[in-house]
């Protein structure tokens, strides 16, 4: 037992909890938690950011890019409202991410007196956003809370969670033991009667699809030898990207599910809400579903499951492999995949130069590296003609479409993975919702290297105002500096590409500098990939 404050606490439990880098940005109602951390150096550091939303964002891209936990610190009220985007975000991909906010003093909580960053219901916007919400109200309370944190955020499936310490509480003090790390609750086991009954499907159906998201991220080698036994086509997109490797035969995209969706008798999900495929595409009484779910709400969110195996996609998609080897289930449909992908990969081409532009970014980042996506031209392209070898190097805000959170991610991932080459790419619109952390990234030595393909415009909008609104442009075109020379303002290194056969070129050289570096991509109008995205209905009524 030793005297312990409130904050030094707090750390002790990231630190337990294996939070090596804490995002964050200091204030008046934390003083008491960056005084503990200051102490605990040797053990945590911290990288400071130059807007909330960045420190947010770059705990996101650390969490996404190891799928362990990651953390931010920021004060109440403006402070954690900045935050919110990357929360709501976190939230939509399965983000293990803690939010740790600072709160007015605890007699002031919910009074109205109009405190330095008072809100109304701190607590309630937080807890709309997470997993799980909490608060410590002393010494004794912070291990607990903390922990719960820990243990929520990792149980299940993984989400974002959110703690608020009042700042007369951080130097509140007590006798207290050693902090330990949570233990995440066992994942739930599916009976073998539910994994047989999947099996029984599976011998019934002959046309069979597979679906991954965010979900398998860890099923990788399960996935594919369940797709090579069926000869299944595995549709990778956004977040299931890399669960099969994207050279695999049969590993497709969106798009290929789409042209083969009719004629599907099976879809097996697995970690993915398949909301794409029963909403979009549509389905009828043919279509048989197979859901493999950690989470027992989502398998029945947008219809019912014929079969649901709740558990682990690993163990359970495993499970599945034994149960159908034991039956020797066997499918042949290596022509029809080989000829429909050959067909669409044909007709993706006239997506230049956003292909070639994603060609040069895939050879220059070589086996391990990994891409941030972001809501721009090549960014959509990317969904469908970038091949992605392995999970967690595809990172993606998912159906939360997030504007301008590239950047500032890609920090994060870079942070937590110094090792790898990272490229993030951007529009010239979303790179300076957070842009000026280039000065973070100069300072803490994170050597990302991001593409930005400068259109002078929200450029999607303004191809929907051009196109479908009789030529009326508003609020869609943008004045942007030399984003070389803004580069180089910072003493980050500034590089600039005119040809896609260069752009490989240029990130191998950007990669070797070791040093924040910004490639910038004069481009003008290009061809739509929303032909290719904004798939129709072709089942169903």
């Amino acid at each position: 037992m030793a005297n312990k404050s409130a904050a030094e606490v707090v750390v002790e439990s990231l630190i337990a909890n294996g939070i090596e880098t804490l995002f964050c940005l200091p204030g008046i109602q934390n003083d008491p938690l960056f005084a503990a951390l200051y102490d605990a150096q040797a053990d945590i550091r911290t990288i400071n950011a130059r807007h909330e939303q960045g420190v947010a964002y770059m705990a996101l891209g650390a969490a996404l890019a190891t799928g362990k936990p990651s953390a931010y610190a920021v004060v109440p009220g403006p402070g954690f409202l900045n935050t919110t985007s990357a929360l709501a975000t976190a939230y939509a991909v399965g983000a293990p991410v803690l939010c740790l906010a600072g709160e007015v003093a605890t007699g002031a909580i919910g009074q109205g007196y109009g405190h330095l960053h008072e809100l109304p219901d701190q607590m309630g916007i937080m807890s709309r956003l997470t997993k799980w919400s909490g608060r410590v109200t002393s010494a004794k309370d912070a291990g607990a809370q903390m922990n719960k944190a820990f243990t929520e955020m990792q149980s299940g499936r993984p989400r974002p969670v959110g703690i608020e310490v009042p700042m007369d509480v951080w130097n509140d003090s007590a006798d207290i033991g050693a902090v330990e790390a949570a233990v995440p609750e066992t994942p739930p086991k599916a009976s073998q009667s539910d994994v047989d009954q999947a099996a029984d499907l599976i011998e019934k159906s002959e046309r069979i699809m597979i679906v991954v998201g965010g979900g398998a991220k860890d099923a990788s080698a399960e996935v594919r030898e369940l797709a090579e036994m069926l000869e299944a086509p595995v549709i990778c997109y956004r977040n299931g990207q890399g669960v099969l490797d994207g050279r695999h035969p049969l590993s497709q995209s969106g798009p290929f599910g789409h042209r083969l969706w009719p004629e599907t008798d099976l879809v097996i999900g697995i970690g993915t809400r398949l909301s794409a495929q029963l909403q979009g595409w549509g389905m009828d009484d043919d279509l048989k579903i197979i859901r493999i779910d950690i989470d027992p709400e989502e398998v029945t969110r947008i219809a019912p499951a014929d079969v649901a195996v709740i558990g682990d996609a690993a163990g359970e998609t495993g499970n599945l492999v034994t149960a159908l080897k034991a039956r020797s289930v066997k499918r042949t449909r290596s022509q029809k995949i080989a000829e429909t992908a050959d067909s669409l990969a044909e007709e993706v081409r006239a997506l230049s130069p956003q292909v070639e532009w994603l060609q040069g970014i895939r050879s220059a980042l070589g086996e391990d590296g990994i891409y941030i996506d972001e809501l721009t031209q090549p960014g959509y392209v990317s969904r469908l003609a970038y091949p992605v070898y392995k999970p967690r190097t595809f990172i993606s805000s998912g159906y939360m479409g997030t504007l301008g959170w590239g950047y500032a991610t890609a920090l994060g991932v870079k942070a937590a993975r110094p090792e790898l080459p990272v490229v993030s790419i951007s529009g010239d619109g979303g790179f300076l919702f957070t842009g000026n952390e280039i000065a973070t990234a100069v300072r803490h030595g994170i050597n990302l290297v991001t593409v930005i393909f400068k259109d002078g415009a929200y450029g999607n909008v303004r191809r929907i105002q051009r196109d479908m609104y009789d030529n009326k442009i508003i609020a869609s075109e943008l004045t942007n500096p030399d984003f070389v020379a803004y580069a180089e303002s910072f003493g980050a290194a500034g590089l600039r590409v005119e040809k896609p056969e260069d752009l490989e070129g240029r990130i191998k050289e950007a990669l070797a500098l070791e040093r924040p570096t910004i490639i910038e991509v004069p481009m003008g109008d290009v061809p739509s990939p929303w032909p290719f995205l904004m798939l129709p209905k072709n089942r169903g009524v």
